[in-house]
């Protein structure tokens, strides 16, 4: 049986997702040494790393993967972070999470297909020399 967390808990994660959201590396990384998970997700199974990627943080995306956040972890509607920094056009991002080790063809659509529809020939390049 879970239990529902309590205000403090919630505060918390809240002021953590905001974090990854405004790519506060430092504090990120401050936090997640402290004891936050490095996989925390939201209630739509987003996950720090993604939250970052998708803001176009770079250095937030490497620091939560030098912590051991996984990089292919896909939301509850299966998007990876990868595929998340392609549809957005991260160049900075998509290379932080390459070399932390991101799957381009995880996910749904993943990012290879992702690159696809969006014409992104560099990309699928880039994803196949790897």
């Amino acid at each position: 049986m879970s239990e529902t967390p309590g205000p403090e808990v919630i505060e918390l994660a809240s002021k953590v997702f905001d974090l990854a959201r405004a790519g506060d590396a430092d504090a990120l990384a401050a936090y997640v040494d402290a004891g936050v998970p490095a996989n925390l997700t939201n209630d739509k199974g987003d996950s720090l790393v993604m939250l970052a990627a998708y803001h176009g943080h770079s250095a937030a995306v490497s620091a939560l993967l030098a912590r051991g956040a996984d990089a292919d972890r896909a939301n509850d509607r299966g998007q990876t972070p990868l595929a998340g920094a392609v549809f957005k056009g991260e160049g900075a991002v998509i290379r932080a999470l390459l070399a932390g080790g991101a799957n381009p063809e995880a996910g749904t659509p993943s990012a290879a297909d992702t690159a696809r529809m969006f014409g992104r020939t560099e990309l699928l390049e880039l994803f196949e020399s790897r």
